[in-house]
């Protein structure tokens, strides 16, 4: 999930996702052609496009980083600030008729306690298993980066302030009604989260989709999206404890954003 970025060509196609808007739900349905392409992009975006890229573990994290999302997977008696996110798509594959082996299907945590671990088991017929997986199901994977946009507003509105609550929404639902505007909500969810959890926050600051919408100004919905994204990232980086050194990823981080078109 922090990895530098090339800067990103324009999105291919109109993605044409249906966001249907009620006061009180919504949801995002995706075609199976939609899905691969939202798909490819989130991989290109968290791994290059490779098959290696589908299973990592970066220098200085306690957790490893799985699939398209870079999902996280904590071993156990690890946890940290950031919300663990593989073990519901396991479920999510699972539900959806994907096989999984026995080590994966059963594991509740990750089964390598740490980075070293992990790296000496790169090559190993299990984490080959798990890549072949990973790869042959990238549209389940980006319908599940989507459903978690589908429960992130309820739970952004919640969290904002009183005050704030209309703006978001107006700032989420505009972004939403541009032809190409899912793809920076999937992709950015996935990418830095809702900003609800209370343990994401450096110096009482957080970083997710519900301050980027706090965050945006009148004017072209994508590019205010685009522009409150860099600044709260920006922000993040700044407020960071200094042993994590964040400043190493802040250029992948703004070329991916400026990505969103």
């Amino acid at each position: 999930m922090h990895r530098p970025r090339t800067t990103f060509a324009l999105l291919i196609s109109v993605l044409g996702v249906l966001l249907q808007v009620s006061a009180n739900s919504q949801g995002v349905h995706l075609s199976d052609t939609q899905a691969d392409k939202i798909g490819r992009r989130l991989w290109q975006n968290e791994c290059g496009g490779t098959v290696s890229g589908l299973t990592s573990w970066n220098s200085g994290e306690n957790f490893a980083s799985l699939g398209i999302g870079h999902f996280i997977w904590y071993p156990a008696g690890q946890r940290g600030p950031f919300e663990e996110s593989f073990p519901p798509l396991l479920v999510y594959l699972k539900e959806s008729g994907v096989s999984l082996p026995a080590w994966l299907a059963d594991s509740h945590e990750c089964p390598w306690p740490n980075r070293s671990a992990f790296l000496a088991d790169l090559h190993s017929a299990r984490l080959q298993e798990l890549r072949t997986i990973l790869a042959n199901t990238v549209p389940l994977q980006a319908r599940f980066a989507a459903n978690r946009l589908e429960a992130a507003l309820p739970k952004m509105l919640a969290s904002a302030p009183a005050g704030e609550q209309a703006t978001v929404k107006q700032n989420f639902y505009r972004v939403a009604a541009t032809s190409g505007g899912m793809y920076p909500l999937v992709d950015y969810v996935n990418f830095k989260g809702e900003g609800t959890s209370p343990t994401e926050r450096y110096q009482g600051q957080g970083w997710g989709l519900l301050q980027v919408l706090e965050t945006m100004n009148d004017g072209p919905a994508v590019e205010q999206f685009r522009t409150a994204a860099a600044k709260v990232l920006t922000r993040r980086v700044h407020n960071a404890p200094p042993e994590r050194h964040e400043e190493r990823w802040l250029a992948g981080w703004l070329s991916r954003v400026r990505s969103y078109e």
